[in-house]
Order: C-alpha cells, then structure tokens, then sequence
C-alpha cells in the first residue's frame, strides 16, 4: 500500500519574522495538505475554501475566527469547516498549523 510519512511536521517550515510563510508538504487527487508558519501578528483576512478543511495547529497560538466564532488554537488545536466557511486568523505568537483540504466524494 503506497502511504507517505513525515514525522516532523513542523520542521517543514522557517517561520520568518513578520511574514506568512506555507509549503504544500503532501498533494494528490482529493487532498492537499499544507504547512504554514505564522510570524506573531501576521495572519489572514477573512476569506473562503472551496473545499472542506481541516486546520491542526502543532506549535503557537492562533486566534481563529469561524464563521463569525473567535476560538484560541493552540497546540492540539483541530478544526473541521465545511467548504465556504468564512474565516480568518492572526497568530498570538510565533506558530505553526497544518492545514488539509479535502475534496468531496
């Protein structure tokens, strides 16, 4: 069975000062999964998937807004949303999250 593995999720990322920084660390035909690290203070505007998405964060702290509701990500963090959920985040400190989107069927 063909699988992939990375133990460090992490350490795919340089967080870099005052920036936003992603690298896709696993893609095929229904998932992309990406690693994003957050300076403290940077973030995302609000915006739109067109995919479910699973957002993990594994290092930091976010606040993520969903759908109108402010929720602290932390470490062990994970969060489903439904494909066209408004949401937005800005990191409290420096951080790393994992975020995978999923296409139906």
């Amino acid at each position: 069975m063909p699988r992939f593995v990375r133990s460090d999720v992490a350490s795919a990322i340089d967080i870099q000062t005052g920036a936003v920084v992603s690298r896709v660390i696993f893609s095929d035909n229904r998932i992309e999964v990406t690693v994003f690290g957050f300076d403290a203070g940077a973030g995302l505007s609000e915006h739109q998937a067109s995919r479910a998405a699973i957002v993990q964060v594994t290092k930091g702290r976010l606040e993520f807004i969903a759908d109108g509701e402010q929720l602290d990500a932390g470490p062990g963090f994970w969060l489903h949303m439904e494909p066209g959920t408004p949401h937005s985040l800005t990191a409290r400190e420096p951080t790393v999250m994992l975020l995978t989107l999923v296409d139906a069927g």
